[in-house]
C-alpha cells in the first residue's frame, strides 16, 4: 500500500511539474524568449506531452527560435494529432491542404479537419465545410458544407457565418432565404469581415423593409451556442 501511495504521489508531482514547465514555456514564448520556451518544451515533447509537441510544431512552422522547417512542423503536429489534440489535427490538415512539409493531399486534409471538427473546433468545421463546398478531397456536397459551416457559425466564427450567408443567398445546400443570408452576413460583418459586409449590402438591396427588420431582429437576438 505504501509503495502504491508513493507511486501516486510521484505521478501527481510529475504532472504538476510538467504543467508548471508548460506554463513557463508559454510565458517565455509570449514575451518572445524562444530559447527559453524551446528549452522547456523539448523534454515535455519528448515525453509525449501533446501541447508541447504542437507548440514545437508551430515554432518550426514559423521559424521561431529554430530554422523554419515545415517537415519538422508536420512531424510534431502529427505526434500531437495522433494523441487527439484538436488544434494539432487542424494544423496537420492545413499542412496537407497546402502541401507544406508533406505532399499535398486533400483527402488527408479532410481526414484531419474532420477529427478536429468532431471535437468542436470551429476553424476545422469551417475548413471541412469549404472542402465539401469545393469538392476537394471529398465528393462535392453543399448540404454537408452548410452543416459544417453552421456548426462553426453557431459558435460565432465570422468566416463560417459569412460562408453560411453565401449558401443561403445562393440557395446552395439549403433553400434560398435572403433573411437568413442577411442575418449571417450581418453577424460576420459586425466582427469586421469585409466580404460579409460587401455581401450584406448586395442582399439588402433585394429585400423589403419588413425582411430587413426581421433579419435585424434575429441578429439582435442571436447568441452563440455552447
Amino acid at each position: 500500500m505504501r509503495a502504491i501511495l508513493i507511486a501516486l504521489l510521484m505521478s501527481g508531482w510529475a504532472f504538476t511539474a510538467a504543467a508548471d514547465a508548460l506554463d513557463d514555456a508559454v510565458t517565455a514564448y509570449s514575451r518572445g524568449d524562444y530559447a527559453t520556451a524551446l528549452r522547456l518544451l523539448w523534454p515535455l515533447a519528448d515525453q509525449g506531452h501533446a501541447i508541447a509537441q504542437a507548440q514545437l510544431g508551430h515554432m518550426y512552422l514559423k521559424g521561431e527560435g529554430v530554422p523554419k522547417d515545415d517537415v519538422e512542423a508536420v512531424k510534431w503536429y502529427r505526434k500531437a494529432a495522433d494523441q487527439g489534440l484538436a488544434g494539432a489535427q487542424y494544423n496537420l490538415g492545413l499542412m496537407y491542404a497546402k502541401g507544406e512539409g508533406v505532399a499535398e493531399n486533400d483527402a488527408e486534409a479532410v481526414k484531419w479537419y474532420r477529427k478536429a471538427a468532431d471535437q468542436g473546433l470551429a476553424m476545422a468545421q469551417t475548413n471541412l465545410g469549404l472542402m465539401y463546398a469545393k469538392g476537394e478531397g471529398v465528393a462535392e456536397n453543399d448540404a454537408e458544407a452548410v452543416k459544417w459551416y453552421r456548426k462553426a457559425a453557431d459558435q460565432g466564427l465570422a468566416e463560417a457565418q459569412s460562408n453560411l450567408g453565401k449558401m443561403y443567398g445562393n440557395g446552395e445546400g439549403v433553400s434560398q432565404n435572403d433573411v437568413q443570408a442577411y442575418l449571417w452576413f450581418n453577424l460576420a460583418a459586425a466582427q469586421g469581415n469585409a466580404i460579409a459586409k460587401k455581401n450584406k449590402a448586395i442582399v439588402e438591396k433585394k429585400m423589403t423593409r419588413e425582411q430587413i427588420a426581421e433579419a435585424q431582429k434575429l441578429s439582435a437576438e442571436w447568441r452563440p451556442k455552447e
